[in-house]
């Protein structure tokens, strides 16, 4: 069914466990104070399409921020994509991300934490659907690494790579703009994430 061992892990028990891991107000929180950052830099974005949304913790974060926003993500896991379509405020496709075809296109798409678990010889076609999908904005949220990097990830190999994604973008597509970027920390007081750095990136 799928085309990667990173895909099977995901839609399967580990992703099972990982949106039971990973819920709560606290973690949304958190999240509007990232995504409040991200946005103040962006204009007229009205919707916006997250790559590997699992239960929607981002999206409902930026509902919050965006009341009036149109929301949809995509997902691989299928207990997530249930969880999600709950909540009912976001179009949800059950998909993976490698191979997901759609017509439209939206002001941002987003990816957070998800470019670090993709196979690296599929990043570009991830790249690609990010791009292309985007009338305007993409904002990239992982870790990040100089150089790329592979690291052992809760006791399994090959699940986690570290990189510059967002440099790749930059290369990959040299009309994109590095509209802003920067750092959230697990120690903030206020609004923790997990060491991510983000970049927003802008389209002509």
């Amino acid at each position: 069914m799928f085309s990667t061992p990173q895909e099977e892990f995901w839609a399967g028990e580990f992703g099972n466990e990982y949106s039971g891991r990973n819920q709560g107000d606290s973690v949304i929180a958190s999240n509007i104070g990232l995504f409040a950052r991200i946005l103040t830099n962006t204009e007229n974005v009205n919707s916006i399409i997250e790559f590997g949304c699992n239960i929607g913790l981002n999206l409902r974060a930026i509902r919050q921020l965006k009341p009036n926003c149109k929301l949809a993500g995509i997902e691989i896991n299928q207990k997530a994509v249930e969880i999600l379509r709950e909540w009912g405020d976001a179009e949800v496709v059950e998909h993976s991300i490698l191979d997901v075809e759609f017509d439209s296109r939206y002001d941002m798409t987003l990816i957070k934490g998800v470019l670090i678990h993709i196979n690296p010889e599929e990043l570009g076609k991830v790249y690609t659907r990010l791009y292309e999908s985007s009338s305007r904005y993409i904002c990239i949220a992982e870790y990040y690494n100089p150089a790329p990097v592979t690291v052992n990830y809760r006791g399994h190999s090959e699940r986690l790579f570290k990189r510059d994604f967002a440099g790749e973008m930059l290369d990959k597509y040299p009309d994109l703009r590095l509209l802003d970027y920067g750092f959230a920390y697990h120690r903030d007081v206020n609004f923790p994430q997990d060491d991510i750095t983000w970049f927003l990136l802008q389209k002509p």
